[in-house]
């Protein structure tokens, strides 16, 4: 066992990225994960990129591919990069056909490989769902300096954005039911917050910190009672001796 006991492959959500309410820069949230797990010695390893997709999880995994055996578990949150478009592009063209970043069947082979590539390589998965965006801001956000008629025209309407993420998201949940992979939750604990929007940041997309706060507490949550050491009772002594 390396010195770190758990890892992490993801994009900017998997890093810990927010947008500072006054200056409007991405700058990385700093937490206590250690007590967020309800353990004093718990270390993560975390390749997560901002601007990550799930073509890049997998080079990134492929590359770490040797010490993958070494961590008792390995996290997967991607997607949401994944299902975005160039709207730059849909500004000045909306009556053209346009695709996403990684259309959702080559999305989802680029997941199934990733999991088998750990898999391979003696690590234990887990796959993290996708915390739900605020369709409005990151309308708002993504539109900002070009035609915001014209990229409405092509989605049709504003909600539209936040039922293309939803279809990753079940792509997702089926990928790790058909894989049998362990699954943590993150999106159903937004989504049962009356206003889950004051957990997301002015674009929409990122969370706040504290909607980190609650993607934390969540993981750590489920992964103690539930998927820790692959054994519920080994991970409840665990955490009392810990």
């Amino acid at each position: 066992m390396g010195a770190a006991e758990l890892c992490i492959f993801g994009d900017s959500i998997g890093k810990g990225v927010i947008l500072h309410p006054v200056t409007s820069r991405y700058e990385v949230i700093k937490l206590n994960l250690e007590k967020l797990f309800g353990r004093s010695k718990v270390k993560i390893q975390n390749y997560s990129l901002f601007g990550g997709t799930v073509a890049k999880a997998l080079s990134q995994v492929k590359r770490h591919a040797p010490e993958l055996a070494g961590y008792r578990n390995i996290f997967l949150e991607v997607g949401g990069n994944d299902c975005d478009f160039a709207w730059g592009e849909i500004a000045a063209s909306p009556e053209r056909e346009h695709q996403p970043r990684t259309p959702l069947g080559e999305f989802r082979n680029l997941y199934r490989e990733i999991v088998g590539e750990i898999r391979t390589n003696g690590g234990n998965p887990i796959i993290l769902t996708l915390p739900p965006l605020e369709p409005k801001r990151f309308f708002q956000w993504v539109s900002r300096g070009l035609d915001k008629d014209n990229v409405l025209r092509w989605l049709g309407d504003v909600d539209m954005i936040y039922r293309w993420q939803e279809m990753y998201n079940i792509e997702i949940m089926l990928l790790a039911g058909e894989m049998n992979v362990p699954l943590i939750d993150i999106r159903r604990a937004f989504l049962e917050r009356s206003r889950y929007r004051d957990l997301i940041c002015t674009d929409g997309i990122h969370p706040n910190s504290d909607g980190y706060l609650l993607i934390y507490k969540t993981i750590g949550e489920q992964y103690l009672n539930q998927y820790a050491f692959g054994n519920r009772e080994l991970a409840i002594k665990e955490n009392k001796d810990g």
